[in-house]
């Protein structure tokens, strides 16, 4: 695809610390730009991260009507810049965009801008291992107008951002709490599309089991509050008995792009894998009976995310004595293997840059 691509006269780079890099801080010297205008998409263009101009009367300051994503590039030892899994990101973002009525993107054009994007910020790709660039498409209505209604107009961004090691200390197991009132989703509504309203809806029981000391909220279903759907930012997996276990797709949850890395995984291994409802009662009795080997949580930011303890209700179970689990970081070293190009990728889950 030809784009055209407007570099900046001046980079920050020099301006980093890349050896102390959080999560989300820090962003390269461009961006992508597409605007959906007259019923099509217009060229996509690359030119230096800046400022977004908007009138107070943004129809998505007002209607939420936008979709994000979040996918990673790596390097690796050879110098080549490893994009992991962006045709399933873009697949996820079309179906958020239909469930918005957005206007979905060209497969083709959108993986060309991210590939045409990190290759133009391909300095800023971190080196360090456990280190990586976070890739950042969004979209949202950008009509001036009041009226509630499907936007007409709409502006397509890429933004990248470098990010340190999520685990600096070590991958230390997570405390859970579930969320008895409130709820995060329910069938019908917008549960699967990564879409930031549902990340808003999460926020407060979130903000609340944290001053509790706890790290996330594990959801259940919003219709009985007994069936586990996902953590704030993560599926989740149990490994009960010789089966893995993994709440089902009904439309309520996203469908996680390490999750179906770590079905695919899991299978290949010759594991037992089930996605299929499972109840808080059901994890509570699998953990009494010593049934319950492990849990952990699914997301491109931790990758895996091993699971220490939850507490429902008035009751509080640790699980694999509080420790990190054998599958949990055999899933993990062999994603990150794949990702840094230190494994083979026999399911083709690599877009290299060279």
């Amino acid at each position: 695809m030809t784009m055209q691509i407007r570099k900046t006269k001046k980079t920050k780079i020099h301006k980093v610390d890349f050896s102390g890099l959080g999560f989300g801080d820090v962003f390269s010297d461009h961006m992508l730009r597409m605007d959906y205008k007259n019923g099509k998409w217009g060229p996509a263009s690359i030119t230096p991260f800046t400022h977004i101009h908007m009138l107070p009367s943004l129809t998505v300051l007002h209607y939420a009507q936008a979709v994000f994503e979040g996918l990673k590039a790596f390097r690796t030892k050879d110098g080549t810049i490893n994009v992991f899994r962006a045709d399933k990101h873009i697949e996820r973002f079309n179906r958020s965009c239909h469930r918005l009525c957005i206007p979905e993107i060209d497969k083709k054009v959108f993986m060309d801008g991210i590939l045409q994007l990190v290759e133009t910020e391909r300095e800023w790709v971190p080196k360090q291992k456990g280190y990586s660039m976070y890739v950042r498409p969004f979209v949202f209505a950008s009509d001036n107008s009041l009226g509630v209604h499907v936007s007409k107009t709409y502006k397509f961004f890429i933004i990248l951002s470098p990010v340190g090691a999520y685990y600096k200390e070590g991958m230390n197991p997570v405390k859970l709490i579930t969320a008895i009132e409130h709820t995060r989703a329910a069938e019908g509504g917008t549960g699967f599309a990564k879409t930031p309203g549902n990340y808003a809806a999460s926020l407060y029981a979130a903000h609340e089991a944290q001053k509790k000391g706890y790290t996330q909220v594990l959801w259940l279903d919003g219709m009985q509050k007994h069936y586990i759907e996902e953590v704030g930012t993560m599926n989740v997996f149990f490994y009960i008995g010789d089966e893995l276990i993994t709440p089902h797709l009904g439309g309520t949850i996203l469908a996680g792009v390490t999750r179906d890395s770590v079905i695919h995984l899991a299978r290949d291994w010759g594991m037992k894998v089930v996605e299929r409802r499972l109840s808080m009662d059901e994890v509570i009795a699998a953990w009494e009976s010593g049934k319950l080997r492990e849990a952990f949580g699914t997301g491109t930011a931790a990758v895996i995310s091993p699971i220490g303890s939850i507490t429902h209700k008035e009751k509080t179970i640790v699980i694999n004595s509080g420790k990190i689990g054998a599958l949990s970081t055999k899933l993990y070293d062999t994603i990150t293997g794949i990702q840094y190009g230190e494994k083979p990728d026999k399911f083709s889950w690599i877009t290299r840059i060279k």
